[in-house]
């Protein structure tokens, strides 16, 4: 699709993805991957702080979801299902360049018991799964 960076489409191409899926993009910015995303068939919710990165978001459409919310405000709606996928592409509370152990609960509440969870940072994409979730007992 035009218009997606490189960088972009490599991480849309990492992403265990199917027709379907609920995925969630945090950091979304413009919006340019969460559009990519719904043309691969998912149902996407983008979200990002910026005022004006939503703005131009909402303008392009797409079929995102898009959503003015900041990653410590981030919870699901009543009655909202879990996402079965959540990335954020440079996002630094999540990506290491800024840690915040409360951004790793926030992605882990509205994560699918099945779900998984990627970030990507300096072209690498990693699962983190296994830092949203609670440790078991």
């Amino acid at each position: 699709m035009t218009g997606l960076s490189p960088r972009l489409r490599a991480v849309a191409d990492a992403l265990p993805l199917r027709p379907g899926l609920r995925v969630l993009e945090i950091g979304s910015g413009t919006g340019a991957l969460a559009r990519e995303l719904v043309r691969r068939g998912c149902e996407v919710v983008a979200v990002d702080r910026s005022p004006r990165a939503h703005a131009v978001a909402v303008r392009q459409g797409g079929g995102v979801d898009h959503r003015l919310v900041a990653l410590e405000d981030l919870a699901l709606a009543d009655g909202e299902a879990p996402f079965d996928v959540v990335v954020a592409v440079r996002v630094g509370v999540l990506d290491g360049r800024h840690p915040d152990e409360a951004a790793l609960v926030r992605v882990g509440a509205v994560l699918a018991p099945d779900g998984r969870a990627f970030v990507e940072r300096d072209g690498v994409l990693a699962d983190v799964t296994h830092l949203v979730r609670p440790a078991a007992c």
